[in-house]
C-alpha cells in the first residue's frame, strides 16, 4: 500500500527464506523466490521513491531459513537502498526467526506502531483511535465465471477501519476470506488492483 502524503510504502508478509527453510527440512521446493521478492521491491521503490518502507510483519520466515546466501542477498538489496528508512513491525514469524541483522539497518517495533492516522500491525485487530493496516492472513478471494470456472486471487480486504494487505512474498500461500456484508475486496492481478462488487 502506498501512502503518498507521508512517502511511505507498506508491504506485508515477505517470508524471506521460506523456500530455504522448507529445503532445509528435506522438502523439494524451487529456489529463486528471495531474488523475485527483492526485485519486486526494487520495482516499487523505483516507481514511488518512498522515504520509508514499512514491513507489516513476517519479514523472515524461520531461523533455519536465514542462511548466509539469503542474508547476503538481503544485504545487497539494502545497500541498493541505503538512504531508505525501513521499519519492521514484528509478526509471529519474526518472533521465531529473530530480528533482522543490525547491518540491515531496519528499525524493529512491536504492534501497534502508530503512524499518523494508521496503526501499523501484523495481526488484524481493532484500534480505538487509528485505522489498522495489517497482514498475517495472506488473504485471497475467488472470482466465478458464467460456467463452473473460477479464479483465486490475492486481495486487499477492507472492513470498517481495517485494511488487510495481501502477502507480498512469492511463496506464501493464501487463505480465502469469505464475503460478508460491509467487507470489500480489492483483487490483485498482474500490475492492477481493482474493486470487486460488494456483497449485498
Amino acid at each position: 500500500m502506498w501512502w503518498p502524503g507521508a512517502g511511505t510504502l507498506f508491504v506485508a508478509d515477505l517470508h524471506l527464506g521460506k523456500a530455504a527453510a522448507f529445503r532445509a527440512l528435506g522438502q523439494p521446493v524451487p529456489g529463486g523466490t528471495t531474488q523475485e521478492n527483492l526485485a519486486r521491491l526494487d520495482g516499487l521503490i523505483a516507481r514511488h521513491v518512498p522515504r520509508e518502507l514499512v514491513f507489516l510483519g513476517d519479514f523472515l520466515h524461520a531461523a533455519h531459513g536465514r542462511g548466509a546466501r539469503l542474508l547476503a542477498a538481503v544485504e545487497a538489496w539494502r545497500e541498493r537502498h541505503a538512504a531508505l528508512a525501513c521499519t519492521l513491525v514484528r509478526g509471529n514469524h519474526d518472533h521465531r526467526a529473530g530480528d533482522p541483522p543490525a547491518a540491515l539497518r531496519i528499525a524493529v517495533v512491536d504492534e501497534p506502531h502508530l503512524m499518523g492516522p494508521f496503526a501499523a500491525c501484523h495481526h488484524p485487530q481493532h484500534h480505538p483511535t487509528h485505522a489498522v493496516l495489517a497482514g498475517h492472513v495472506h488473504p485471497t478471494c475467488r472470482l466465478y465465471g458464467r460456467g463452473r470456472d473460477s479464479l483465486r486471487l490475492p486481495c486487499f480486504v477492507h472492513e470498517g477501519a481495517q485494511l488487510i494487505l495481501p502477502a507480498f512474498g512469492e511463496f506464501t500461500g493464501g487463505w480465502q476470506v469469505e464475503p460478508a456484508p460491509g467487507r470489500r475486496f480489492y483483487g490483485v492481478g498482474g500490475d492492477a488492483v481493482w474493486p470487486l462488487p460488494p456483497v449485498a
